[in-house]
């Protein structure tokens, strides 16, 4: 598979490697994003595996709790522009669409489409929006939190990320306001933070074993270079204390809580819960960002010129 110079200074972009480094780690994996990461990784230069094909696209995220009836939603509407997606008009749309998904708990996108949003459905509210704005509109995806949760929503930057959060606690911490500021502060971290799992249980044995695969292969890379070797048997108990930071790092509840970081977001949840006197537990979290894993088109602007010239 061949690169580009573009390629190479994109994964600069991601990893913070230099450009001969990267250049290097795309010709031994062949062009592929996720295997050069993996080797630079191993190597001991890239902190971070970050996804190739998370890049941006324009739209709206929402993410909202009914007022009267508690449920929750969050949705993502897509369009083509930021100057669409800065629009008044169409940000109401995104909000209307997110009270139907409360309203009429659709199985999926299509479902929801079919959905009455007023006298006209999704769909139709949908196309006539495109007509109007000029723009292709895409509902690209929704979850839903029923009411027997405590559910707080949280967006940032206007649409660019939304979390929905839900918490399950004692009868008497129902109507708490401190439990809706935690449940914030647990939106905002999941945000800021965009941990992959949300408990360590959650992490699966495929993907374990491939992080202690590349944290092995990077402590026996330094073990090349160190004044003083390690025996083997020491390199294997390092990799394990290493899958704890692996955990603090990708794990919701066991990363440093972003208000407090001498404390995990698990142990401040248990302090909010003791202090208040009743139990607190986070069962669900759910972040979406505006055009993750979307491939947003690159148009030549000297080529579109030379053509409309023609």
């Amino acid at each position: 598979m061949a690169f580009t110079a573009a390629d190479v200074k994109k994964l600069r972009e991601m990893t913070s490697v230099g450009m001969m480094e990267c250049k290097k780690a795309l010709t031994e994996a062949d062009g592929d994003f996720d295997k050069a990461i993996e080797l630079l990784r191993e190597k001991g230069l890239a902190k971070a595996a970050k996804k190739a094909d998370r890049v941006a696209a324009e739209g709206v995220v929402c993410a909202k709790v009914c007022d009267e009836c508690g449920i929750a939603a969050i949705v993502e509407v897509n369009a083509e522009t930021d100057f669409v997606a800065k629009n008044a008009d169409f940000q109401a749309f995104v909000n209307d669409v997110a009270t139907v998904i409360i309203k009429e708990n659709p199985a999926d996108v299509d479902a929801l489409k079919a959905c009455k949003m007023g006298e006209l459905t999704v769909e139709t509210a949908l196309q006539e929006k495109v007509l109007t704005i000029g723009e292709n509109i895409q509902i690209r995806r929704f979850a839903r939190f029923d009411a027997n949760t405590v559910n707080v929503a949280y967006n940032h930057m206007g649409g660019v990320i939304g979390t929905l959060v839900a918490l399950e606690v004692s009868d008497n911490l129902k109507d708490n306001a401190t439990v809706k500021e935690l449940g914030k502060d647990i939106g905002m971290q999941a945000a800021a933070m965009n941990p992959a799992f949300m408990d360590k249980s959650e992490v699966d044995e495929s993907t374990l074993a491939k992080e202690k695969e590349i944290l092995l292969a990077q402590a026996l890379e330094e073990n090349k270079t160190a004044a003083k070797p390690k025996p083997e048997q020491i390199i294997h108990k390092m990799v394990e204390g290493r899958i704890g930071k692996y955990y603090e790092e990708n794990c919701l509840l066991q990363q440093a809580f972003v208000k407090e970081n001498k404390v995990s977001v698990e142990q401040h949840i248990a302090a909010v819960a003791k202090e208040l006197g009743g139990e607190i537990k986070l069962v669900k979290c759910v972040r979406f960002e505006r055009g993750e894993g979307i491939e947003k088109k690159q148009d030549d602007f000297a080529a579109e010129v030379a053509s409309m010239a023609k």
